[in-house]
């Protein structure tokens, strides 16, 4: 599935329906009263947040959308059915702006809500409402109010448990297909990940949302590379699991240039638990591995382990302590 994390759209709510300005015609009643029912309400523009979406795509393609309208009031007192709501279904974690793209409207963060986007217009007043002791055949009816309008922009930020970090090709797709039930692409070449991937690992019965963040490289917060369209993922992750390839020469340098286009992005980043993962221990020998893990754990505050995704323990050692740390 194609991904796509910002979108501006037009909606359109119904129209309201014009009430009714009918009068009773019946055999031998020369002169009926007025019997105009009322019009029918517009239908609503509603958007809804889905567990099972992770990607704005479907509204590439339609942009514009519109809500029924209501119908007409007719004789014999009867109100007009009221036009049926949109529902525009969105993933967890979208965010409605204004068309300004800075005002913030709303915010999913839950599977289930409801957002009302724009109100469907009132429906008229048929001319029996407007029936007196002095006006015995009113010929006043309303017409229906128009439905609200609005282009906005959605905007989605992937809402995980834990996002994996790290420089491109240090093998965070091999290790979120191995930790849980997502299929991403895997490659042995920088950018493979194109987008955010979602899965969820299980443990214990218990469960957790991991989300695998293309890799950053020196000048992603200023856009370099995929840049600044991937950072403001990791911002609603509640941890991060820093992932290295053991295998690189200067280690301290590849924990640190990821560490500095968090801070640079924005200071918050650097404040999220964070689990330093070191990978790839298969591809080097066991006394090479011993002698850069204690190096490179010297100074560092948080907990550190040791990875290969093709050994079932060490994985299974990551993902019960993922589940710790969000527990």
């Amino acid at each position: 599935m194609k991904f796509l994390d910002q979108i501006k759209i037009f909606i359109k709510a119904g129209d309201g329906g014009n009430g009714s300005p009918s009068f009773r015609r019946e055999k031998f009643i020369e002169f009926g009263g007025p019997d105009g029912g009322d019009g029918g309400k517009g239908g609503s523009v509603i958007l809804k947040s889905e567990r099972n979406l992770n990607t704005l795509i479907d509204y590439r393609f339609q942009q514009h959308h519109k809500a029924e309208r209501g119908e007409n009031g007719m004789g014999q007192n009867r109100t007009g059915r009221s036009g049926e709501d949109l529902v525009l279904k969105v993933p967890i974690g979208t965010q409605v702006f204004e068309e300004d793209n800075k005002t913030l409207i709303y915010d999913f963060i839950k599977p289930g809500e409801e957002f009302v986007a724009a109100n469907g217009g009132k429906g008229g007043l048929g001319n029996t409402r407007f029936k007196s002791s002095t006006n015995r055949a009113p010929r006043k009816f309303t017409k229906g109010t128009s439905g609200e309008e609005f282009t906005i922009w959605l905007q989605l930020k992937t809402i995980a448990d834990i996002g994996i970090i790290g420089l491109p090709n240090t093998g965070k797709s091999s290790l979120l297909a191995a930790l849980t039930n997502a299929n991403p692409k895997i490659a042995n070449y920088q950018f493979t990940t194109l987008n955010p991937n979602l899965g969820v690992a299980s443990y214990d019965d218990k469960e957790i949302t991991i989300a695998d963040i293309p890799g950053l490289i020196e000048g992603a917060h200023e856009g370099t590379g995929l840049g600044t369209q991937f950072l403001k993922h990791i911002e609603r992750c509640k941890s991060l699991l820093h992932l290295i390839d053991i295998t690189n020469e200067n280690l301290d340098n590849s924990y640190d240039q990821v560490k500095n286009e968090l801070k640079n992005y924005s200071l918050e980043l650097l404040k999220k638990k964070e689990l330093i993962v070191l990978n790839k221990t298969d591809l080097i020998d066991s006394n090479t591995a011993d002698e850069k893990i204690k190096n490179f754990s010297k100074n560092k505050k948080c907990e550190i382990l040791v990875l290969s995704t093709l050994e079932k323990e060490s994985v299974s050692k990551v993902k019960s302590k993922l589940i710790a740390y969000v527990s």
